[in-house]
């Protein structure tokens, strides 16, 4: 749930970035961070295994602009993608006001990404969220492997997107479709704040 503190006139919304093992969530926070201005990004915070590049989080605030005279802040967080450090994903997502699922374009992980979409509406759920109301996007990462490797979008689509979200193909490593996957996202939890869904004092 977005946090107005209403001394400093901010807004601060937290975004999750879920799916499973090394789809891509850590590529996307990275390329984000990288070209963001240094005024408008705090530090980011990646903690690795041996298995799974991040094991807790990567932190992220990001200033997107105002809304009503209030500044508004972008926290961006990615989740383990390993199935045993699933107590840490359900923490992250608390308080989540969007996800994007950022699914493993290649054919290989075909899986993967339906256990790992189960498990982030389980969690969801879980914590008495209404996974139909949650802005949430879907990015189909690793669209820049070889053709016979990876599933077309439209394939993913008919597996995963049944709620008919937004979209996007995208090769995290090299931006595309990075910056276009959390300005959908954005724009959605921007909506659902200015309609009064959330948000509360601090």
């Amino acid at each position: 749930m977005s946090l107005v503190n209403f001394a400093a006139r901010e807004i601060t919304c937290k975004l999750v970035y879920y799916g499973p093992g090394r789809s891509g969530k850590t590529s996307n926070l990275q390329y984000i961070h990288g070209r963001v201005p240094e005024a408008r990004r705090g530090r980011m915070v990646s903690l690795a295994t041996e298995s799974d590049r991040t094991l807790f989080f990567d932190f992220l605030p990001l200033e997107l602009g105002t809304i009503s005279g209030f500044t508004t802040r972008f926290q961006l967080y990615t989740v383990p993608g390993q199935v045993y450090y699933n107590a840490t994903r359900r923490l992250v997502l608390q308080g989540a006001d969007g996800v994007v699922f950022v699914a493993d374009s290649q054919a290989r992980r075909f899986d993967d990404n339906l256990e790992s979409f189960q498990n982030l509406q389980e969690n969801l759920l879980e914590q008495g969220i209404d996974v139909r109301s949650l802005p949430t996007v879907l990015q189909y990462n690793k669209q820049d492997l070889p053709a016979e490797l990876v599933l077309t979008p439209a394939d993913l689509e008919d597996a995963l997107n049944f709620r008919s979200v937004p979209s996007f193909s995208a090769d995290a490593l090299h931006g595309s479709g990075v910056f276009e996957t959390l300005k959908a996202l954005s724009a959605l939890v921007l909506k659902r704040l200015a309609a009064g869904n959330s948000g509360e004092s601090v």
